[in-house]
């Protein structure tokens, strides 16, 4: 929940890079259960990273070509989840006032 006045950082950024936000007074907007979900898949992604980056540290046979791309990858991932963890730690400091409710997370599945 972001306070009114508030920007909360989306998981994608412009073309050129740069970051983007959401103004919103209330959770449950279209554009916020977009990035919701966009979350959801990053983290996702990142947990299925972080698996075929284990099995590639663990094989002892794995060449340079491989390693270069599981770590490529995790770098990716990495900077999906941080980017995720400053937008959710900049919502939790805000308690949402009692006329927007919020949608459990099963209701929203």
């Amino acid at each position: 929940m972001s306070a009114p006045d508030e920007l909360r950082l989306l998981p994608w950024t412009t073309p050129d890079g740069k970051p983007c936000y959401l103004s919103a007074d209330c959770d449950h907007s279209r554009l916020s259960r977009l990035a919701d979900d966009m979350e959801a898949a990053q983290m996702d992604s990142g947990e299925q990273v972080l698996v075929g980056a284990k099995a590639v540290l663990a094989d002892t046979k794995a060449g340079e070509r491989a390693v270069r791309f599981a770590l490529t990858r995790a770098t990716e991932s990495l900077e999906d989840v941080l980017r995720i963890a400053v937008s959710r730690g900049e919502r939790t400091s805000w308690t949402a006032p009692p006329s927007c409710s919020r949608e459990s997370e099963t209701d929203r599945r």
